[in-house]
């Protein structure tokens, strides 16, 4: 059976930390991160050059840490840190298929994994290394949704894909609302002036100022007229 081919040659997958839970409510799920480890293999086979950004929401969320009363840069630091130990729990799933994966952390811990250097990164995913980019932007007050953009355009990727799960971009949560509308196709402007919760402003500014392609889903494009 003949390989399929790729559309794109290098590319970005934004998952969120939720989605290593599985049906916990807290932690990495074997089972699940396992199988996701999988769907990458798939991706890396068909010749494309992978990098992955993971949230840190199933162990600590800065933001809603702060909301309940603590310190925003501080709890904004235990989130970047959740984001490192997701990261190496892929690396290690990766791995366990036969794949080569790197760790590279915004914030420097030597010990467990490599510091973020762009060339480094680029030069892993030349070598067909599935690279995952750990701790957000290393700066507070910015999501993953922003580190997955910002890192997106610094290797030159060809798309971001967000992993989300709902099947596409819904004018309301479609989990709440049964009517909300399923969009096929958008552009960065009307997610901004419509306030659609793909993913948050500061991200969808910069992937349209960048000209980034922005997928959520198979069925979904978010493009740039």
């Amino acid at each position: 059976m003949s390989q399929a081919k790729a559309a794109y040659s290098r590319i970005l997958v934004k998952l969120s930390g939720e989605a290593l839970m599985g049906d916990g409510d807290y932690g990495i799920d074997p089972v699940v991160i396992k199988r996701i480890a999988g769907e990458l293999h798939e991706i890396v086979q068909m010749g494309v050059q992978l990098a992955v950004v993971i949230g840190g929401g199933n162990i600590f969320r800065g933001a809603g840490l702060a909301r309940a009363g603590m310190d925003r840069v501080a709890a904004d630091h235990m989130g970047m840190l959740a984001t490192v130990m997701n990261a190496l729990a892929m690396q290690d799933a990766l791995e366990s298929l036969g794949m080569h994966a790197r760790v590279m952390s915004a914030i420097r811990i030597n010990e467990v994994c490599e510091d973020y250097i762009r060339r480094r990164a680029v030069r892993h995913l030349e070598k067909g290394r599935v690279t995952v980019f750990a701790a957000g932007t290393g700066n507070p007050f910015f999501t993953t949704d922003t580190a997955a953009a910002l890192r997106a355009i610094e290797i030159n990727a060809d798309v971001l894909l967000k992993a989300t799960k709902v099947n596409g971009v819904f004018s309301d949560d479609p989990l709440r609302n049964p009517q909300a509308r399923r969009y096929a196709h958008l552009t960065f402007d009307k997610v901004l002036a419509d306030r659609l919760n793909v993913m948050d402003a500061t991200a969808i500014v910069m992937c349209r100022d960048n000209r980034l392609p922005l997928r959520e889903d198979v069925g979904t494009a978010v493009t740039v007229d």
